[in-house]
């Protein structure tokens, strides 16, 4: 209730600038009396996935908190996961305003942000000082300006700043966002950064002393023979998770409405289908072999249940989370 009343103001404001204010305000109210406004007690609901136990299947999918200022508060509102980022080695301001767009009818977001951060070493400070007692992912992407060729060597230089400090790491390859980042997607180029991402991987894990896993997030806009060709170096380089899926080009679902025609990539309840039907054709492709991170509309105990059913291990929602608020964490994890 009280969440539907703050929506009510909120959605008045430019759809940037509410998000950067709701940031402002969960770091203000974090370890304060007044974080009881998000705060939520939770039923415990353990699971493990990619070795990793995760106090519940529930996490926040990157994008929402890119610079990991607030992950405390994410913590309190009951998350058994925070996902933070996409960063990317240096700061970059991202793409031109106004780049964020509220399809209200259809409970649905439009961004072309950019992969706008502070930068890689910003983030790990901030992670590094968060009291969470849940996972953190850290989310890694390119620099717009790096050349896509050389686009794996950001990779690179993230997973290993990011790396003593993350939960897991997402691979952020789909975004529609930065100009020639989804053809990291496909054949040789997917290949050559699926290989390089694991020699880093065992690098790291002998000189801490732990292995982190990596997750690589794919697009909702691949065809069975795309999504057939994933699955298999998934599988071949011994990936240890995927994510499915990041938002969507398709505006099918939306036509004609308010904002539907803006640049960028659709989330919400209209990529909830498509992204059901990847995880459901992953599941079919990969068995038991790599665990499967289910995210697109996730907006209620039924959208979560339906990802889980067609073969996701845990969820994560975003766009839900800006239209329900925190009870819709709550409601998943409870029922689930």
């Amino acid at each position: 209730m009280l969440y539907r009343i703050a929506r009510a103001g909120i959605f008045k404001l430019d759809a940037e600038k509410a998000h950067d204010l709701a940031i402002q305000n969960f770091k203000r109210f974090t370890g304060t009396p007044l974080d009881l406004f998000y705060r939520q007690k939770l039923a415990s609901k353990p699971v493990e996935v990619m070795g990793i136990q995760f106090k519940n299947p529930v996490g926040l999918a990157a994008g929402l908190d890119k610079n990991g200022e607030c992950i405390e508060a994410f913590g309190a509102m009951g998350f058994g996961f925070v996902e933070v980022g996409t960063v990317t080695p240096r700061p970059q301001s991202g793409n031109d305003k106004p780049r964020l767009f509220r399809l209200i009818e259809a409970e649905g977001i439009i961004n072309r942000m950019g992969f706008n951060n502070l930068g890689v070493d910003n983030l790990v400070e901030n992670v590094k000082k968060a009291k969470f007692d849940g996972v953190i992912g850290i989310n890694i992407g390119k620099n717009k300006d790096t050349p896509i060729e050389k686009g794996t060597e950001d990779y690179l230089i993230c997973m290993e700043k990011v790396y003593q400090y993350a939960g897991y790491i997402a691979i952020n390859i789909s975004s529609p966002n930065t100009p020639g980042l989804r053809t990291l997607q496909y054949g040789e180029a997917l290949d050559d950064l699926l290989s390089q991402l694991k020699d880093k991987q065992k690098e790291l894990a002998e000189k801490y002393g732990k292995y982190v896993p990596i997750a690589l997030k794919i697009a909702p806009d691949l065809d069975d023979n795309e999504l057939t060709q994933i699955a298999d170096s998934l599988m071949k380089y011994k990936i240890d998770g995927v994510i499915a899926t990041n938002t969507t080009l398709d505006r099918s679902m939306v036509e004609g409405m308010k904002h539907a025609e803006e640049m960028g990539g659709l989330s919400g309840r209209p990529v909830q289908t498509r992204s059901t039907e990847v995880v459901r054709r992953l599941k079919e492709l990969l068995g038991d072999s790599l665990p499967i991170i289910g995210v697109g509309g996730v907006d209620s105990y039924v959208a979560a249940k339906e990802k889980m059913m067609a073969g996701a291990d845990l969820v994560q929602v975003y766009s839900g989370f800006i239209y329900k608020g925190p009870a819709l964490v709550k409601d998943i994890v409870n029922n689930i």
